[in-house]
């Protein structure tokens, strides 16, 4: 069995419906795909950001409602911990002076931790992990 973290840009392109994320997750266990719980932070913020852009009445009922719907999207699938291990790895990764973003380095120690496979579209920055298993879903 595999386990599959999905980054948070494939559960953005979930989201928006691509068709190859959504075909490709057809074929998968839901049992066997997670995200992480940074990719709940990130999702959230995002949210909250459109919230505090909106100018008018519509724009704003629209973002609650899309801040709910992913609210509870996320809360239905099956959510990895940033928990000891995967913080001692971030901190072995943060040491060893790997360019990518703090985000996406705690993205990449909860994966390594878990033995997972990370889902994403950002091969430039996760490549850059030793022993991450990366692959991306988004293309044919």
């Amino acid at each position: 069995m595999t386990l599959w973290v999905l980054d948070t840009d494939h559960i953005s392109l979930l989201q928006r419906g691509n068709p190859f994320v959504i075909s490709k997750i057809a074929t998968i266990n839901p049992s066997e795909i997670s995200v992480t719980v940074i990719t709940i932070v990130e999702q959230m913020y995002g949210r909250l950001d459109v919230i505090n852009r909106a100018k008018s009445k519509q724009e704003l009922v629209r973002a609650y409602a899309l801040l709910k719907e992913t609210f509870n999207r996320l809360c239905q699938g099956n959510i990895i911990d940033f928990d000891e291990t995967a913080c001692d790895i971030y901190y072995e990764l943060r040491a060893s002076k790997i360019r990518i973003g703090t985000q996406d380095l705690r993205i990449a120690a909860i994966a390594l931790s878990a033995s997972a496979t990370l889902v994403t579209r950002n091969r430039k920055d996760f490549e850059k992990v030793p022993g991450l298993k990366i692959v991306d879903w988004s293309i044919p």
